[in-house]
C-alpha cells in the first residue's frame, strides 16, 4: 500500500479530498496533516473580520472532508522534513513515513518585536487569526470608555492590508459607536495596490477616505509608529514557514532565498520527485503573486498528478492565469472588482463577490463523517 500525505489545509488540499471522495483509489493510505481542523478560505476572510459572516460560515471542515474521502487526519504540524529518507516529523512528536508528499500549508509574516505598547495583530497564518482576533474583540466590548482616539494602522498596502483595516474599523466602529476608532495605513511602496490598475487604486483612495483613514506612501513601519497605535494590523509580504525558511529543518528539499518551495510546471520539487508543493508556500519557475486565487487554479491539477503518480500515468503541467478577477472588500456593503487593466466598483460587485465565496467554501460543507486519528510512527 501506498502512503499519500497531504500536509496543510489549504484550498489546493480540499479539491484533492472532495475529488477523493468521489472517486478513491484502491490501495492508497491517504493522509492529512494539519495543525488546525476549519480552514478559513481567505477570499472571506475580510467578511469575517468585518462581522459579516460567522467563523463557521467562512472556514472548511478538513477532518469532515477526511471523513467523506476515507483519509486519516492529523492533528499537528510539520516540524522538520527529512525528503531523502521520505519522512516527515510532526511538532507532537510523531513521524511518519510517505511514499509521495504533498504540501499546501501557505505562508505566514513575522510581526515586529519592539517596546511598542500596541496590539499586534498579524494577517497570516490566518489558522491562527481567530483566537487572536476574538481576544481583541472581547477586551474591546469590555474597555472602559475614553475621551483619546483608538487608532488602528494597518501595516502593507497590498490587498490584505487595504481589506483588513476597513473591515477591522467597521467591526470596532459598530462594537462601540461611543468610541473614536482613526484609521491610518502605511506601505513602504509608491502606490496603494500595486499591480492593480490606475481605476481600482483610485477606487481603494476613495474608499479609505470615506473610512477616514490617513494613507501614507513611501513609509516604512518601526517602533516610534507602533507607539503612536493601539493596534497594529501586520500585512506585509508573505514568508516562507518556519521550517522551510530553516535548511538544517528542510533538509536537501531545493528552495528559494526566502525558503519557497520550488516546484516544476508539474507542482512537483525540483529536487524530489516524490514531493509535490502548491499555493503560497510554493514557488514557481517564475513566481507567482500570493493570492488564493492561484491555489484554487492549481487544485485541479494537483489532484490529477497525484493520482498519475500513483498509477504511473502522464502528468499535466498547470499554467498559471495571466489576468484573474480580483474582487476587494471595502467593508461597507461595496466591493472594487478589477481584471487586467479594468475596474468598476459598487454594491452589484460586493453581492457578486458574496455569491462566489459562498458557493466555493459550500462545495466541500456536505461532509458528515468523522476521521479515525492516524497513530503515531516513529521510523
Amino acid at each position: 500500500m501506498q502512503r499519500v500525505i497531504l500536509a496543510g489545509a489549504g484550498h489546493a488540499h480540499a479539491q484533492v479530498l472532495q475529488a477523493w471522495s468521489q472517486e478513491p483509489l484502491a490501495g492508497v493510505d491517504l493522509v492529512v496533516v494539519s495543525p488546525q481542523a476549519l480552514a478559513p478560505y481567505s477570499g472571506m476572510v475580510p467578511g469575517w473580520l468585518a462581522g459579516t459572516y460567522g467563523f463557521e460560515e467562512s472556514v472548511i471542515d478538513f477532518p469532515a472532508l477526511c471523513g467523506q474521502a476515507g483519509a486519516r487526519w492529523v492533528s499537528a504540524a510539520i516540524d522538520r522534513l527529512d525528503p531523502d529518507t521520505q519522512c516527515v516529523h510532526l511538532d507532537n512528536g510523531e513521524s511518519l513515513r510517505y511514499d509521495w508528499l504533498s504540501l499546501n500549508t501557505g505562508s505566514t509574516l513575522t510581526p515586529p518585536e519592539g517596546e511598542s505598547s500596541a496590539h499586534v495583530l498579524s494577517m497570516r497564518p490566518l489558522s491562527q487569526l481567530r483566537t487572536r482576533y476574538d481576544r481583541l474583540l472581547e477586551d474591546w466590548r469590555k474597555e472602559e470608555g475614553s475621551n483619546r482616539p483608538f487608532q488602528v494602522t494597518a501595516v502593507g498596502g497590498g490587498a490584505a492590508g487595504f481589506e483588513s483595516l476597513l473591515a477591522v474599523l467597521r467591526r470596532l466602529r459598530m462594537l462601540r459607536p461611543d468610541r473614536d476608532v482613526q484609521g491610518a495605513l502605511l506601505t513602504r511602496g509608491l502606490e496603494l495596490l500595486p499591480g492593480y490598475p490606475a481605476s481600482a487604486q483610485r477606487a481603494a483612495q476613495r474608499a479609505l477616505k470615506d473610512a477616514n483613514v490617513t494613507v501614507q506612501l513611501g513609509t516604512a513601519w518601526c517602533d516610534a509608529k507602533g507607539r503612536d497605535s493601539d493596534l497594529v494590523l501586520w500585512a506585509t509580504g508573505a514568508q516562507a514557514n518556519a521550517w522551510q525558511r530553516d535548511p538544517d529543518r528542510r533538509g536537501s528539499l531545493a528552495a528559494s532565498a526566502e525558503g519557497f518551495v520550488l516546484i516544476d510546471t508539474s507542482l512537483r520539487s525540483v529536487s524530489h520527485p516524490r514531493i509535490f508543493a502548491a499555493g503560497d508556500c510554493a514557488q514557481w519557475h517564475t513566481p507567482l503573486p500570493k493570492a488564493g486565487v492561484y491555489a484554487v487554479r492549481m487544485g485541479p491539477v494537483l489532484t490529477h498528478n497525484l493520482r498519475a503518480a500513483l498509477t504511473g500515468a502522464a502528468l499535466q503541467p498547470y499554467t498559471p492565469q495571466s489576468t484573474f478577477l480580483s474582487l476587494l472588500s471595502t467593508a461597507d456593503g461595496s466591493a472594487i472588482a478589477s481584471r487586467g487593466r479594468f475596474s468598476l466598483s459598487g454594491r452589484w460587485a460586493w453581492l457578486w463577490k458574496d455569491r462566489i465565496d459562498r458557493r466555493f467554501v459550500r462545495r466541500f460543507a456536505s461532509a458528515n463523517t468523522r476521521p479515525v486519528p492516524v497513530p503515531g510512527e516513529t521510523p
